[in-house]
């Protein structure tokens, strides 16, 4: 018995140390969107649907109208979603840093009334 539990012992502290190497593929297309029509995270994987708007024909004095087409629906795993958050918040710090955006302020805390 303690044999199986230094082996599972030995077989997960491999898999922790797994280091892999990015290997780019060119021939994977990019595909663009600009805006985020939905996103919806079921306990297991998150999944994210892009689209593209375009615009209609203008006719004066209409108000100017459009349809979004989805172009990309990305589903990931919660490692990968985790990921995904861990990034784009050093992203928001880049351009917070950079002055592009400005960083939220922080509520003051409610005072105590007795």
């Amino acid at each position: 018995m303690a044999e199986q539990t230094g082996a599972n012992a030995i077989k997960q502290s491999q898999t922790a140390q797994v280091q892999y190497q990015y290997v780019d593929r060119p021939e994977v297309a990019e595909t663009f969107a600009d805006f985020v029509q939905r996103i919806q995270f079921d306990g297991q994987t998150l999944r994210l649907e892009f689209c593209v708007s375009r615009m209609e024909d203008q006719k004066p004095p209409a108000p100017a109208t459009g349809k979004r087409y989805p172009a990309c629906r990305l589903v990931l795993s919660t490692g990968a979603a985790v990921d995904l958050m861990n990034k784009m918040q050093q992203i928001t710090a880049g351009l917070i840093k950079a002055g592009v955006l400005k960083a939220d302020a922080v509520p003051a805390p409610a005072e105590k009334t007795n």
